[in-house]
């Protein structure tokens, strides 16, 4: 209380003087804490984004696991396919070879 009955005792140009001074303290103070407060929400909202970055990056290679292992299992039932096919083939040339040297004889017979 002292300190607000010196300051409106002294003369006008005192006073000017003191209200120069401490306005630029006060400002200074008053820039220092808001700069303070919107850093720790700057912060607070960069570490939410990084945690959504990284359950999101956590996701996706989940995701990139099963195509892989999806992948893996379509190259396995592909060779599987391959080799059926192989079969087949052989089969047909088989079954092609067979039933040609039947029409060869019933050919022969009939002629």
């Amino acid at each position: 209380m002292t300190a607000f009955c010196e300051f409106v005792t002294k003369p006008k140009k005192q006073k000017m003087k003191t209200v120069k001074t401490i306005l630029p303290i006060f400002t200074l103070l008053f820039v220092l804490t808001s700069c303070g407060d919107l850093e720790k929400k700057i912060e607070d909202k960069l570490n939410i984004i990084t945690d959504k970055a990284l359950k999101l990056d956590s996701l996706v290679n989940k995701e990139l696991d099963k195509v892989n292992s999806l992948d893996s299992i379509i190259n396995l039932e592909t060779e599987k396919v391959k080799v059926l096919d192989s079969l087949v083939n052989k089969s047909s040339s088989r079954m092609d070879s067979l039933v040609n040297g039947k029409i060869d004889k019933i050919n022969k017979i009939f002629n």
